[in-house]
């Protein structure tokens, strides 16, 4: 998730007008770290891109951290774009499996929705090289909450 729990209404950015740009959606500062670019923000479908440069393991690969963390992003960012304004979205499981290796470019996920309830919402994000091939397939479910007094 990310660090931020400013939430934000429930809108496409990418197609609303009037409804925060990709740029003024919270990223938190781990993914500014890794080069997280939002592209498309929504309760629907948010999409996200990282450089694979400066997110590698030792043998020079994706890390598969960072492929992780790159999928709870933006599953995040989807899950507190349909929590809507007063409320957070907080992670309370991710997993990933990854399936091919990545040694440069950039990488893109993509969250869209399996359930979104008023209570738990859980995202499937399937995370591609520039060739569109498949790197991870994650899925991240969060709880939705009121804003705590001072959040």
């Amino acid at each position: 998730m990310t660090d931020s729990p400013t939430p934000r209404p429930p809108a496409d950015a990418a197609a609303t007008p009037g409804s925060p740009a990709p740029a003024d959606v919270p990223r938190g500062a781990l993914a500014e770290r890794m080069g997280m670019r939002l592209v498309r923000v929504g309760a629907e479908r948010t999409v996200a891109t990282m450089p694979v440069a400066g997110n590698t393991q030792p043998y020079g690969l994706l890390h598969g951290g960072a492929s992780a963390a790159l999928a709870e992003t933006v599953g995040s960012v989807a899950a507190a774009m349909h929590a809507g304004e007063g409320r957070i979205a907080v992670g309370v499981d991710l997993n990933a499996t990854h399936h091919r290796a990545v040694r440069e470019g950039v990488v893109t996920a993509v969250a869209t929705p399996l359930s979104l309830g008023r209570s738990v919402v859980s995202y499937d994000i399937v995370v591609t090289d520039e060739q569109d091939r498949r790197v991870c397939t994650a899925r991240l479910t969060c709880a939705l909450r009121e804003r705590p007094p001072g959040g």
